[in-house]
This record gives structure tokens, sequence and C-alpha cells, in this order.
């Protein structure tokens, strides 16, 4: 049994001509809620796996406050630039292909629209729209993650702020 882990990044700050799309930070709110949606998910999911997360700031920061609430060391946390730039179901395999064989959980930060699109074409009868700091968890019964097809995975939760 496989599975991943989609958590989008929390409120950020409002687009502004003094930062890029990719600077943004996490409002105060966001990061309180992150707080919350991460002990709302520690009472489901004991290890939260592999972490890979987008590079923009305010996906890395969710996933920080993540780490350290698992006790996870912030040098453990895989940064990949595809969460960013193009992610997909192809780029999701690609990424998911460079992780240890054995590791059985993958837990990824992102964005939407992909965060909304990627575990709807996951799941065996589609998933919900992802909101801000929103989380959801999709196993699969294989034994490798190549064996991952679109429409095979079971949403087991969905968790809302």
């Amino acid at each position: 049994m496989k599975k991943l882990i989609f958590v989008r990044h929390a409120k950020a700050e409002e687009l502004s001509p003094e930062f890029s799309d990719f600077e943004r930070s996490l409002t105060v709110k966001g990061k309180k809620v992150s707080k919350l949606m991460v002990r709302r998910l520690m009472e489901v999911e004991n290890s939260p796996g592999t972490i890979i997360t987008s590079p923009a700031f305010r996906a890395l920061e969710t996933a920080l406050i993540f780490a350290g609430e698992y006790k996870i060391k912030y040098d453990k946390i895989v940064i990949d630039s595809d969460l960013y730039y193009k992610m997909n179901f192809q780029h999701l395999q690609e990424i998911i292909s460079l992780v240890n064989k054995d590791t059985d959980t993958i837990m990824l930060f992102g964005h939407n629209p992909s965060f909304s699109e990627i575990p709807n074409g996951l799941c065996i009868g589609g998933c919900d729209f992802m909101p801000k700091c929103g989380i959801a968890g999709i196993t699969f019964n294989i034994t490798t993650w190549s064996e991952m097809k679109r429409n095979t995975g079971k949403l087991v939760y969905f968790l809302k702020p």
C-alpha cells in the first residue's frame, strides 16, 4: 500500500508590486491555520513520510510548519521546482520516481489548480476542490510507485480548515 498526501499552501499575502508571486509569504492567519491543520492531520496520520515541497515561499513555509510539528529535521525536506512551475500527473510520476522505493508515504506541498486537479484525477470517484491548507490523503493498492495510475486511488481523508 502506498499513500500520497497533498497539502495546498495556507493563505498567503496578496500579490503586490514589491514581491513576485514566488516570494509571497504566509499571512499570520495562514501560519495559524497551518498549525491547526497539521495537528488535525496528526490525529489520522502518524508520519508524513517523505516531504516534498514547491520552492515558492508560501508552500515552503507551510511545509516547514508541518515538518516542525512532526519533529522532522528541516534538511530532510525535498524542494522540487516542478511543484511550482509545471505540476501535472506526468511530473508527479517523475517526482515520485526519485523517491526511495521503500518509501510508502509521500507528502506534497503545492498550489492550485494542480492540487485540486491531480487528486481529482487520481481518486476513484474524484476529489473536491482543494481549499487553502486543505489536505487530501489518497491510498493506492500497489507495491511500487511505478504502478500508480489515474482513477485507482482511494480518498481516505479530506481535511478542510
